[in-house]
């Protein structure tokens, strides 16, 4: 039985670890892929938009192009942004159960419980987090709410583009949103979206790390592996008694012989 340290016995009768680990593929590579495709654009789309906003480099030469290239590369890694986003989408149907919609939206009295449960631990009411092989209840519905908020992203920026392209096809799919709101209060919109994203990228950061320290199951290291470590508790609680077909039973340690004894 594996020993749970610096915390009370009642507290460790809850969370106790089961003599082996088995590895789990939890997060697959569409996810991952479009995890890391919106990070990679979200951080070109910031340094671009604000130098659109607001240019703080100025050259002084003749065949400089900086505003030209600066908005060329926002509207490329904006591309990536969308195919991001839609890939995400996309796999809410046809992931696996860690990755569909009904982990993201609470509809059972399980998930609900789970949200409640969350929300005790990061108002420290609680020791330490539900445990999860995916996303617990409360980061899933966030979660959601930032893909949402880049769907208006994404939306706001094709409208914005298309008022400058007037291409028809485009602006069969984004030319409502002026008629819905004004462009002014959609470039702010735009804008402001951005900070959101920020705001939500320091907050992610913070999370991921504490609830790696937490958990101790590889959550921060699956992002890039897709793999995380799960107790017999954790098997049980997820699949049943039986781990699932593209899990990796636990490893058995090897066992070194006792050395023979010398006749004299």
């Amino acid at each position: 039985m594996s020993e749970i340290r610096g915390i009370s016995p009642q507290i460790a009768a809850e969370y106790e670890l089961s003599p082996g680990h088995t590895r789990v593929y939890v997060w697959e590579k569409p996810v991952r892929l479009a995890h890391w495709l919106m990070v990679l654009s979200l951080i070109v789309l910031s340094v671009t938009g604000y130098y659109i906003y607001n240019p703080f480099y100025i050259s002084r030469g003749r065949t400089m192009y900086v505003m030209g290239t600066m908005r060329f590369t926002h509207l490329v890694a904006a591309w990536v942004f969308t195919a991001a986003i839609v890939l995400r989408l996309y796999w809410f149907f046809f992931g696996n159960q860690f990755s569909r919609i009904n982990q993201f939206v609470p509809t059972t009295r399980e998930r609900w419980k789970d949200m409640v449960e969350t929300g005790k631990y990061y108002s420290f009411r609680r020791w330490l987090p539900t445990p999860h092989l995916g996303h617990n209840a409360m980061a899933a519905a966030a979660y959601l709410g930032i893909f949402g908020v880049g769907v208006v992203e994404i939306l706001t920026g094709l409208a914005l583009y298309n008022n400058i392209m007037h291409a028809k096809f485009l602006g069969f799919w984004v030319n409502w949103v002026f008629r819905v709101v004004d462009i002014q209060y959609v470039r702010e919109i735009h804008f402001i979206i951005m900070y959101i994203f920020w705001i939500f990228f320091i907050h992610h950061i913070y999370s991921a790390l504490l609830t790696d320290s937490e958990e101790k199951n590889g959550c921060l290291e699956s992002i890039f592996t897709g793999f995380k470590f799960a107790t017999q508790k954790d098997l049980q609680r997820e699949f049943g008694a039986e781990p699932p077909a593209e899990s990796e039973p636990p490893r058995p340690a090897l066992k070194t012989p006792a050395p023979s004894k010398i006749s004299s």
